[in-house]
């Protein structure tokens, strides 16, 4: 059998793992951790269970296929429900949003709470669900850097549809010239951080998100997130996948072109094949100096990080939900304090993720697990002790402004994820969450592409490379380089 190595077991790396396992390659995958799943692993402790990753989970059939490749029934491994309502929204004049996944109802709700008409919300998200069907499949499916990747009719159809995309306006200009409620068009630009970029300055072309979740639905796995992972590493192991843990890379070694070994500390791995499901900046810089940096990629801004409170909370909050949004007064601010300054602004918006709403295990009875989550810059040498003293205190506040409750009273456990740990433990280059935000109109193009042109038998997967971040699309990511191997 020919030998393919997976360097990493993010999302990526194992959707990856299992399409080249069923294409009869020896599949060997390579974990600087002691545990598989990249950022999408999970925190346990005093009774209380977290995602501490990902906690959004959109087009599910990504995952499920890796099943059916592989002559698997998916619901023997991995089972979701879909979520009725997608996220709850509250604002500091007390306005609070429910978000249904009933489209009727979520417009009849803003109609009702802002100064938006229902009509107006409609057509918004009648023009997400025409984005998404005019690009998904140039540049969600294919390479952007194949040539014949645009000799196709979908990409004629996607080239005359280029006009009524919105690239050339950001995303916030798009909303402001839609709505004129605060409340709405901070509802709808929050859906850029996605994929870690700024709505004041990422293309318009980026409210095919709200697509997802509206017209593709919101889902939770039954167990939480990080049954993804644990499904996914049932199933390769059990298709002839290997595992190797607490083996972090050191080198991926080449020889005429071609990527030869990958060496680790204690051993060397011979490969046909090596993918990458490692932060594009790490490889290039720290697995194969000698190759030809893009310096495009260096230059292109780093996306958003992520500070993340995992709290165990000693009661239940019946006005919130499984997603939830704490908004800040002032959106553009926050957004100049994270890519301009590199700090983190002062009223920043919250997102509070509880699983135990559905998931009756991740918490003890009359309790909830709280991920609580706010979007800060990478790391560019931040007194980050202070910022995250400092933020800590300002979310407390905040969530105990909304709820009328004092919540540091009520914390029982606390852990913290950093942009710093998320470098450390994911290989993250700077922490950012995504490799390089969406704010320019042609990010897409500047992304990584998935494969080697140095380097013939050397793929990328994952989210610092084309399509992009988030679990939908690093899965992606695994299904483009798939068509490239024999």
């Amino acid at each position: 059998m020919k030998q393919a190595i997976i360097v990493g077991s993010g999302i990526a790396g194992l959707a990856a793992a299992i399409r080249l396992r069923n294409k009869g390659y020896a599949v060997q995958v390579l974990e600087k951790n002691s545990y598989p799943g990249g950022k999408l692993t999970q925190i346990k402790g005093n009774g209380f269970r977290f995602d501490a990753g990902p906690s959004l989970f959109t087009m599910p059939n990504l995952i499920t296929e890796l099943f059916t490749l592989s002559g698997k029934k998916s619901s023997d491994y991995f089972n979701f429900d879909q979520l009725d309502v997608l996220c709850n929204y509250f604002y500091e004049d007390g306005t609070q949003i429910i978000a249904s996944s009933d489209i009727d109802a979520f417009a009849a709700e803003m109609e009702k709470k802002t100064t938006d008409s229902a009509e107006k919300v409609k057509k918004h998200l009648i023009k997400s669900a025409f984005i998404y069907g005019a690009t998904k499949d140039q540049f969600l499916n294919k390479s952007l850097h194949k040539i014949n990747s645009f000799l196709s009719l979908s990409t004629l159809t996607a080239v005359f549809k280029m006009p009524f995309l919105n690239i050339f306006n950001s995303m916030n200009q798009v909303n402001e010239n839609t709505f004129s409620d605060s409340k709405t068009i901070r509802l709808f630009n929050r859906y850029a951080t996605y994929n870690g970029s700024n709505p004041y300055k990422a293309p318009g072309i980026l409210n095919i998100i709200p697509h997802l979740e509206f017209g593709l639905g919101a889902y939770l796995p039954r167990g939480g997130m990080h049954e993804i992972t644990n499904s996914l590493v049932k199933l390769a192991k059990e298709i002839g996948v290997e595992f190797h843990f607490n083996q972090e890379v050191i080198a991926i070694e080449t020889e005429n072109n071609q990527a030869k070994t990958v060496a680790t500390k204690s051993s060397n791995y011979a490969a046909d094949i090596v993918v990458c499901n490692a932060d594009i900046h790490t490889v290039y810089e720290k697995l194969i100096p000698s190759a030809k940096k893009l310096k495009e990629v260096d230059k292109q801004e780093r996306s958003s990080s992520a500070l993340i409170f995992y709290w165990g909370i000693n009661k239940v909050f019946p006005q919130l939900d499984v997603h939830n949004i704490m908004f800040t007064e002032d959106y553009k601010a926050e957004f100049d304090h994270i890519f301009e300054a590199k700090t983190i602004y002062e009223d920043p918006t919250i997102y509070i993720n509880i699983t135990s709403k559905k998931i009756e295990g991740d918490a003890p009875q009359g309790k909830e697990n709280w991920f609580v989550m706010i979007n800060v810059p990478s790391v560019y040498g931040q007194d980050w002790e202070n910022l995250i003293a400092e933020a800590r205190k300002n979310i407390l506040s905040k969530i105990s402004r909304n709820l009328g409750e004092n919540i540091e009273d009520l914390i029982q456990f606390e852990q913290q994820l950093t942009p710093q740990l998320i470098e450390d433990k994911t290989y993250s280059y700077k922490g950012s969450l995504y490799g390089t935000s969406s704010n320019n109109r042609f990010a897409a193009f500047f992304r990584h592409k998935n494969f080697s042109s140095q380097y013939k038998n050397l793929y990328f997967c994952g989210g610092s490379v084309h399509p992009g971040g988030g679990i939908p699309l690093a899965v992606l990511s695994a299904k483009i380089i798939d068509k490239f191997i024999k």
